[in-house]
């Protein structure tokens, strides 16, 4: 049986891009040497291995601030990326064998068994024989015979980063060039990803063809458009003005050529492979499991992502269970608003309600989103003792790739230089529902994502390695449980705003549903869809949507409901063992000072502190 080979993924949420090529993974001047035979303090290794993560991953290195890569893209999908990936992980754990419990602090301790269960998992994907999965950004999984979905995949990141407002600087001369370089990068990555498709053409291991359809018409844009208007061309357009007349004008050159006789002839040559070669060949199933090897492939990726080792058939019954208790509350909210028809009947008043699509422009949307922001920030001092420095902006998603995206969050940089991002996808304003719009900034803002992700990357006591996204099943779940907090927080008067909340929460229940039956119980896309559309009161178009994400990105899904219910968990164990004695501040101080754990890491953690609070 042959299926998906190596695997490797940090967070979250955006495991950025790699070296290319055969980069050999040297450690920088900083670095120490790894052997057994050497005795090296506990934080070396830690620098030693935060050097390590952001050499193979430069755009997430860039995104922390660090410019030593930012001419760089990797090849993650290269058979060499790979192998020095296996070899470095074992070397790390090798190193970590040298300390316990006893010969560090407790906090390093704490830091220790995240690396170690970091470098176990990885090398775990890299080492599966039915496994050829390699990571993209956003920290959700790309095969690595498949390396090229419709959301969330590199040649949407790399656009974004193209337009000279992401995280690649465009500020100096240097930084210009430094483009120049990572789109050479750019442009051997998408023929390493035409090679490695034509290969798994050859082993039947393909996408969906619905899955191909969505990749089409996201290339049009950067094959057709004029030099001046073309997104890539951006950066030229905001040319600092303190850059001579010399230096400008070779930038405009070299732009132009590199956009004219590179990359729309990449582009149409993508195209054409996927349009005339490889949708012919696409499949017709949905899920992993109808690939030689899915069913392990899948199990693994629910390892990966949920950080534990619950089976399909688990987290599927889980699932089912959450559904049926949402239900339950969303017929209590349907009924206390006076609404006499069935449960789909109050779904399709939501979707359709002109009342919940008040706007006309894309502008009072993202004004909508400000004006929450003032009524939560005034209430975080009731929940939280810890507060980050950083800022953030609600920014519109760009146009090329907002059909298909969800709302989603970007960090900012670790010296809050750059704010975070809050993108909201906008197509069509006038359908815009604002109906669960409170649960939405809760989880991708504060205190959410910009919340945890800011304090994480803002705490100088984490090892730096564990100052990025990390953990999508952490990050994801925290978000998820983020979104309960909105009474506390004074949100959710309005009562469709709390079926909203509802509603986001049967959305990620719906997740463990679909997910599970998709790739573990050979369900189709459109029984998804309609599990989905009888369920929730999202929209149609929104629902195939996350299906098809889901087709994609097997496994992620899971992450948000399964780390969600781990820290409500935790908190209701912590509240009726410390009664009185319990501390609402205290316990979410507890769940975000030590970075993104895995979560039978996070248990041990806030057992140990429940047992320390004199009970």
């Amino acid at each position: 049986m042959k299926f998906l080979k190596s695997f490797l993924l940090t967070r979250s949420k955006l495991f950025s891009s790699f070296i290319i090529g055969n980069l050999l993974l040297t450690l920088s001047c900083h670095q120490i040497s790894l052997s057994k035979k050497k005795t090296h303090s506990i934080d070396d290794i830690f620098q030693s291995y935060h050097n390590f993560k952001q050499s193979i991953n430069p755009i997430e290195a860039t995104k922390a601030g660090e410019a030593s890569y930012n001419d760089t893209i990797a090849n993650y999908i290269s058979s060499n990326y790979q192998n020095n990936l296996q070899r470095k992980y074992s070397l790390y754990l090798d190193t970590l064998n040298a300390f316990d419990s006893i010969s560090v602090t407790s906090s390093q301790w704490l830091s220790i068994q995240t690396m170690r269960w970091d470098c176990n998992i990885k090398r775990a994907g890299l080492l599966q024989p039915l496994i050829t999965l390699a990571s993209p950004i956003y920290n959700l999984p790309s095969f690595e015979l498949m390396p090229l979905i419709q959301v969330q995949s590199l040649h949407l990141y790399v656009a974004q980063l193209a337009a000279g407002k992401s995280v690649h600087p465009f500020q100096t001369v240097q930084d210009y060039d430094h483009w120049l370089e990572r789109v050479q990068d750019y442009f051997t990555f998408l023929d390493t990803c035409i090679t490695k498709m034509k290969l798994g053409m050859g082993q039947g291991i393909v996408l969906p063809k619905s899955l191909v359809q969505k990749i089409l018409p996201q290339l049009d844009p950067f094959i057709n458009e004029s030099i001046e208007k073309h997104l890539f061309y951006a950066p030229i357009k905001n040319i600092p003005s303190q850059f001579n007349s010399a230096e400008s004008d070779r930038l405009i050159t070299a732009y132009h050529k590199m956009i004219e006789d590179q990359l729309k002839p990449k582009y149409r040559e993508l195209k054409d492979f996927l349009k005339n070669e490889y949708l012919p060949k696409a499949r017709n199933t949905s899920g992993l499991g109808s690939l030689p090897g899915g069913l392990e492939t899948y199990q693994y990726l629910i390892r990966l992502h949920t950080t534990s080792n619950l089976t399909i058939d688990e987290i599927h019954n889980k699932g089912l269970k959450e559904v049926d208790r949402i239900l339950s509350e969303m017929e209590k909210s349907k009924t206390s608003m006076g609404f006499t028809g069935d449960i789909k009947d109050f779904f399709e008043f939501i979707r359709n309600s002109p009342d919940q699509m008040p706007f006309t422009e894309p502008g009072q949307v993202i004004d909508h989103f400000y004006e929450i922001k003032l009524r939560v920030k005034n209430s975080l001092g009731t929940l939280f003792s810890l507060e980050p420095k950083a800022t953030f902006e609600v920014r519109r998603t760009e146009a090329f790739r907002e059909a298909s995206a969800s709302a989603e969050y970007v960090p900012g940089s670790k010296d809050a230089s750059r704010s975070g991002i809050f993108y909201v996808p906008i197509p069509d304003v006038s359908h815009y529902n604002k109906y669960a719009d409170e649960a939405l900034f809760l989880h991708e803002a504060i205190p959410g994502h910009h919340y945890q992700l800011s304090l994480q990357q803002e705490n100088m006591q984490l090892p730096e390695f564990l100052h990025p996204e990390s953990l999508g099943v952490f990050v994801e779940g925290w978000a998820l449980y983020a979104e309960s907090l909105g009474g506390e927080l004074g949100l959710y008067q309005d009562p469709i705003q709390y079926f909203g909340m509802l509603s986001m929460e049967m959305h990620r229940a719906i997740r463990l549903v679909v997910d599970t039956g998709i790739h573990g119980k050979g369900w189709t896309r459109e029984q998804a869809i309609q599990y989905s559309l009888d369920h929730e009161a999202e929209s149609e178009a929104a629902i195939v949507s996350e299906i098809e994400r889901y087709m994609a990105t097997p496994g992620q899904a899971l992450s948000y409901k399964i780390g969600q219910l781990k820290i409500q968990e935790l908190r209701s164990k912590a509240t009726r063992i410390l009664g009185d004695k319990f501390n609402i501040k205290a316990f979410h101080d507890q769940v975000l000072n030590s970075g993104s754990l895995p979560l039978v890491i996070l248990e041990k953690k806030i057992n140990n502190w429940i047992n320390t609070q004199g009970v």
